[in-house]
């Protein structure tokens, strides 16, 4: 088993351990749920640099490597859904699970179809994933709407706006391709 699979399995492992700590009662269980969800962030760019530094690449992991992402992310989504119980919140975080669930689409297409550069991740899709990170960490570790959980909403904003974005430069990308069909 190669190292960056590992770690991919260890995200996914984590997120009942993350759910768990999250609804135990306790002034300590936001603090130690942040702690697990940062570890999970950490291990999904720890997986994609020594997949790349050791040359350790498979099918497995690039199948993986996305849905252990998306996993930890909408089970947190929903949960700070829960949480905030707001359509502050509830808004950028469907925009955020739709969008992925859209791409998501959208690449294994056209991965099907022979085209899946025309979908790799870009530079936004990185920026775009380290501030919904951070958005969600803080939202996790702060109690609701003190001041540092209104810097998290707004962070969150922020995120979601770049996954519109994002989510219009792969379509725009795709467009020639998908608009055949119509």
């Amino acid at each position: 088993m190669k190292i960056p699979n590992l770690l991919t399995l260890l995200r996914i492992c984590l997120i009942p351990v993350f759910v768990v700590i999250y609804y135990i009662p306790g002034f300590w269980s936001p603090w130690i749920a942040a702690a697990i969800f940062g570890l999970a962030a950490l291990t999904d760019w720890l997986d994609g640099y020594l997949a790349r530094r050791l040359d350790q690449h498979s099918p497995f992991g690039a199948f993986l490597d996305p849905v252990a992402d998306k996993l930890m992310v909408a089970v947190a989504l929903v949960m700070l859904v829960e949480t905030y119980s707001t359509p502050l919140v509830t808004i950028p975080a469907v925009v955020i699970i739709g969008r992925e669930i859209v791409i998501s689409a959208l690449r294994e297409w056209m991965a099907e179809i022979g085209e899946r550069t025309r979908v790799a991740v870009s530079m936004i899709g990185k920026v775009k994933t380290t501030l919904q990170m951070i958005a969600i960490l803080v939202l996790i570790a702060v109690p609701p709407f003190s001041i540092l959980a209104w810097v998290g909403i707004l962070t969150l904003y922020g995120a979601a706006l770049l996954t519109l974005w994002s989510m219009y430069v792969y379509l725009r990308a795709a467009w020639p391709l998908l608009s055949d069909d119509i």
